[in-house]
């Protein structure tokens, strides 16, 4: 099954249940204009809306992931009618937010290859995966500084956890450009690889072949993991495991009137 998105994001959902998401404006190496914006968040609710869906993988075709905003195409003055920044259009995101924290709220688990440069917003976005495999040789930077910006897509919330915080005051403060070696090293990789995509694909196949109920109910529960008090996360715990034993106890008992319901080789 394949969902194209104009000419900024393609989905590709294989049989494995494993979708493919790619960022396909590579002459301006997946830099983000209004219009990837606008696909990349089509793209976000086309996931949560596909029936049989267990794993993402998220890239960029061409030389790089994601190069960071296109300054170049943010230089008019807003529409009377759009959002503020503190106005809350997605849920607890407003829209430049949403396209990075998505990805951590879609219920599947979502692994990112990274490759090239991976800058800005482009960082952001990886972020919210779950997973990132990243080349080493990949080019990074939290950039916004530069710009005399603070981060501003939704890094902070999900860099917590990731990233020891003297490090990421560093990065933010300097925009100092680091590799993807070092981004395993920090945190904001998970594994380095010479052949990223590839490798995110064989994790996700990895995930896509769990129980996908369980699967859903550990991401529910990681994603409360950072803000849970201690007895709540106890009793989340205790309800997505409920949850799941009484979905297997039905399947297998269904399973086993079936087979009793089954005729005997001999009475064929």
């Amino acid at each position: 099954m394949k969902f194209e998105t104009n000419d900024r994001v393609s989905i590709e959902l294989g049989e494995d249940g494993v979708a493919q998401v790619r960022l396909i404006r590579s002459d301006k190496m997946n830099a983000l204009d209004p219009d990837m914006f606008e696909w990349i968040i089509r793209a976000g609710r086309a996931l949560h809306e596909m029936s049989g869906l267990r794993a993402v993988v998220l890239s960029g075709e061409g030389k790089s992931f994601c190069a960071g905003l296109d300054t170049a195409s943010f230089g008019r003055p807003p529409k009377p009618d759009e959002p503020q920044l503190t106005e809350r259009t997605y849920g607890n995101s407003n829209k430049f937010q949403q396209v990075a924290t998505q990805w951590r709220k879609l219920p599947v688990p979502v692994v990112a290859a990274l490759h090239g440069v991976c800058f800005g917003g482009g960082l952001q976005i990886a972020s919210g995966a779950d997973i990132r495999v990243a080349h080493p040789q990949t080019r990074m930077a939290i950039m916004e500084l530069k710009w005399g910006l603070v981060p501003d897509m939704g890094g902070y919330a999900l860099w917590r956890g990731l990233v020891r915080d003297d490090i990421l005051r560093e990065l933010v403060y300097t925009n100092r450009e680091f590799s993807g070696l070092e981004a395993q090293e920090y945190g904001l990789a998970t594994f380095v690889h010479d052949d990223p995509l590839s490798e995110a694909t064989a994790i996700a196949t990895q995930i896509a072949n769990r129980n996908p109920h369980a699967i859903r109910g550990a991401k529910r529960l990681a994603n409360k993991m950072a803000d849970g008090k201690t007895d709540e996360l106890l009793m989340e715990e205790s309800i997505e495991q409920h949850g799941i034993m009484r979905t297997k106890n039905q399947i297998e008992a269904v399973m086993a009137g079936m087979a009793k319901r089954r005729p005997k080789f001999e009475d064929v």
